[in-house]
């Protein structure tokens, strides 16, 4: 595990998320570092960025003295451990990293299942059995954010049986947490969006054998006319990790301009 911790930039005192500390995975791109940067704009005190891109996080590090950049591999419980013993007062974790497969089930091979549930799913065990102690010690609890998607248990969707499942795993796994620990100050909830244009789904559109491309084109022509940005989805991270959301646990948040309509 290496590390880039920023030097420039004044802590905000003020905002929806004063005071907080979070972690956000996958944080160099896309959602994860769209929910970075809103995480800073509503003043959080600390975001711990981890990513296993050292490049990009560099760029990011240089934003703000209050983002610390950790390179790691999310499905490396032992460095996730590590990372927690690090920071031992985290009270926001936003659980963005993740893989897409784009095959049929018969196509899908064990290889293939098990390097998807380690990263979309088991990552996930990694990160709240690390972070969620310091959090129950906590006269503030904390807030637990899981990325779903559409494609889950609330739709099927060609090409994707493999991360479908993964994330059905992730809803359940949000539910599980939230009933265990609902007395306790923790509130878990997960975010599952449709397509979103970020760097991901650029690479993805190369292929037209890809079935997002088909369901892009189904909200593009016929329902909202385009795709959510990252930041959208980041804004409704913003609001989960903040105490506005304070009745929410245990909830499904579909982000995805009426595609389940």
């Amino acid at each position: 595990m290496s590390s880039t911790t920023a030097t420039s930039s004044v802590p905000s005192a003020t905002g929806r998320l004063a005071g907080k500390r979070c972690v956000v995975t996958a944080a160099a791109q896309g959602i994860g570092l769209a929910t970075v940067e809103a995480f800073l704009r509503e003043g959080a005190a600390l975001v711990v960025a981890v990513d296993i891109n050292q490049e990009k996080l560099n760029q990011l590090a240089s934003q703000s003295s209050r983002v610390t950049c950790r390179v790691l591999d999310v499905s490396d419980g032992t460095g996730i451990r590590a990372l927690a013993k690090e920071f031992p007062d985290i009270n926001v974790l936003f659980n963005c990293a993740g893989i897409v497969t784009n095959k049929t089930f018969l196509e899908t091979t064990e290889e293939e299942w098990d390097q998807a549930f380690d990263v979309n799913v088991k990552s996930m065990f990694h990160t709240i059995q690390a972070f969620l102690p310091q959090m129950l010690s906590s006269e503030d609890g904390g807030s637990i954010i899981n990325m779903g998607s559409v494609a889950s248990t609330l739709r099927g969707i060609p090409m994707r049986s493999l991360y479908g499942s993964t994330k059905a795993a992730v809803i359940g796994l949000t539910k599980g947490v939230a009933r265990d620990y609902i007395r306790q100050r923790i509130r878990c909830n997960v975010v599952c969006p449709s397509p979103v244009a970020t760097p991901s789904y650029d690479v993805r559109k190369q292929n037209d054998q890809d079935s997002d491309m088909e369901l892009c084109k189904h909200i593009v022509d016929n329902l909202t006319g385009r795709l959510a940005s990252a930041d959208e989805v980041a804004n409704l991270c913003v609001y989960l990790a903040s105490d506005e959301s304070s009745y929410h646990t245990g909830n499904v948040f579909t982000i995805d301009g009426g595609f389940n309509l």
